[in-house]
């Protein structure tokens, strides 16, 4: 009998899991494919692209994201072609990851199947479709969730394998985005530490050593065979973000403020808060609770909840952080319920408003592509985009630049496309609409991965990045001798290009239509040095 039920809840398992994989696949594919926000959506179309000609970051353009997305974008559209399609996908992979992982989290702690399955659905709403396509914020995110994960895995199943992963998920999300997963990696080392103060094993800390190992090992390799300096990673990835990271520090997560901390978050608080009471309570009547793995665990759920919110106030994007509640919903249902096993109408009561405000908040913030400043916006208006081209079929067009208008930015685009396009010229192309150069099958000789850095680099021209984004981009015009650069508005901050970064001499700028300018090479002394 024991045998025949194990198998029935192994073929349970296996059936949630397809579940899992069909509706966060398919979700996120639905809203990936409605809207777009040029800045945000296109970030890495053009990039993985780039990395597929033999194009790199940080060698070939000056980015300040991780090559992770960048290199994966690249193996998808190898994979299943390059096409809208398979660039969703990507993103719709990793909002199945990030369900399924925490599916099978649960299942370790002896949560029903039934719940571990709501709680992963409700993770799936909310987790990568607010973008819908790959993003910095939500990739990152992600896998910092998915080593938190790992880490508490580590902990409750004394598993060694898990600490041999750790560090390689946590090295993976290093190089999706910095944050936050520099501020998890501190967490997980500080409470790794004490684990293994109070629970040593040389195993597993030999296992750890060894996945950092075999991470650090694949990193290099993959400089060495796409011919990227160290040193430009290391000015690009860690020195130039650190110096951005220190306004956003100042300006958007001071002055901590209730109202911001707490009431703009108050349903991530809810569960948070109950963990803090329930660990008291236990502290209380043993304080050897204060050794426990669970103890360990709680902790590591409240400190990693706070990392998210400090991260989301100093994004400049929408809200994207809520899918970390049915998480926190599902582990506060296991440790209340350990506790309080007679009071199941307060657990239920739990239960209820986990799935009523994941549902709030998918209504808000992923039906209504709040995310994509798309909140007003009549998807009824929208346009299929393939009349841009067969590579972007299945999105239904209308953007974040002109809601109400997309017939008119249509017509704009494809205008400034066909003028590009009959120009023999050797070219560059300066937009935010990055799939044009994808289309037009070409390289585009872009000297930033996306334009807002333009802006931020070209701030202090005494900087020793001023000199290397110019470097950069005189090295490129001189090397592929490029005559023109094509320049598409409108830009997020300003179209002023090479304004801020040559001398006047340096170029002829020309008005061809509302969006499309065009800057005319000349010879002038920042190319002679």
């Amino acid at each position: 009998m024991q045998n025949l039920s194990s198998l029935l809840n192994k073929k349970k398992e296996t059936f949630y899991t397809i579940i899992i994989f069909l509706f966060s696949v398919s979700i996120n594919q639905y809203y990936g494919n409605l809207g777009v926000c040029p800045i945000d959506s296109f970030w890495f179309f053009n990039s993985g692209y780039d990395s597929l000609k033999g194009y790199y970051p940080f060698k070939d353009y000056w980015t300040i994201a991780g090559p992770f997305i960048t290199f994966t974008q690249a193996i998808f559209f190898k994979l299943l072609g390059v096409s809208w399609f398979s660039y969703v996908f990507h993103a719709s992979v990793f909002n199945f990851l990030i369900s399924i992982v925490t599916f099978y989290t649960l299942l370790k702690f002896k949560l029903r199947s039934d719940y571990c399955l709501l709680y992963s659905l409700l993770i799936a709403i909310l987790a990568y479709p607010s973008a819908g396509t790959p993003y910095v914020d939500h990739h990152a995110s992600i896998l910092s969730i998915i080593s938190l994960l790992i880490f508490i895995l580590a902990i409750k199943t004394n598993s060694k394998i898990c600490w041999f992963f750790l560090p390689i998920v946590l090295a993976i999300s290093f190089l999706t985005k910095q944050t936050p997963t520099g501020n998890i990696f501190l967490i997980i080392s500080v409470l790794s530490c004490v684990y293994f103060i109070i629970n040593f094993d040389f195993k597993k800390i030999l296992f750890g050593f060894l996945g950092s190992f075999a991470i650090i090992s694949f990193f290099f390799l993959i400089l060495f065979l796409t011919e990227i300096s160290f040193e430009s990673f290391y000015e690009q990835y860690i020195l130039f973000p650190l110096s951005i990271g220190k306004t956003r520090v100042e300006y958007f997560l001071f002055p901590l403020e209730f109202s911001r901390i707490f009431l703009r978050y108050k349903l991530i608080h809810i569960p948070l808060l109950i963990l803090i009471f329930i660990s008291f309570v236990k502290i209380k009547n043993d304080l050897k609770y204060l050794k426990s793995n669970d103890f360990l665990i709680i902790v590591t759920l409240i400190l990693s909840s706070y990392i998210f919110i400090a991260h989301q106030l100093m994004t400049i994007n929408g809200m994207f952080i809520f899918f970390i509640i049915p998480i926190l919903g599902a582990f506060l249902h296991i440790y209340f319920f350990e506790q309080y096993k007679s009071k199941k109408y307060i657990l239920y009561s739990f239960i209820i408003l986990t799935i009523c405000s994941s549902l709030h908040y998918g209504y808000k913030y992923i039906h209504k592509r709040d995310f994509m400043d798309l909140r007003n916006a009549n998807f009824d208006k929208a346009i299929d985009a393939s009349v841009l081209d067969h590579k972007l079929n299945g999105l239904k067009w209308i953007s974040c630049l002109k809601p109400n208008d997309s017939q008119k930015e249509i017509t704009n685009l494809i205008d400034s496309i066909n003028l590009i396009k009959n120009d023999m010229r050797v070219k560059g192309i300066i937009t935010e609409y990055q799939f044009i150069s994808v289309i037009l099958d070409k390289y585009d000789y872009s000297p930033t991965q996306v334009w807002f850095i333009n802006h931020v680099v070209n701030e202090n021209k005494e900087s020793r990045f001023f000199k290397s984004y110019k470097k950069l981009l005189v090295n490129k015009i001189q090397k592929h001798e490029i005559e023109v650069f094509y320049l598409i508005k409108p830009f997020w901050n300003d179209d002023k290009i090479f304004e801020k970064g040559l001398s006047k001499n340096c170029y002829k700028k020309t008005k061809l239509n509302e969006i499309l300018d065009v800057y005319q090479l000349q010879e002038c002394d920042d190319f002679k040095s």
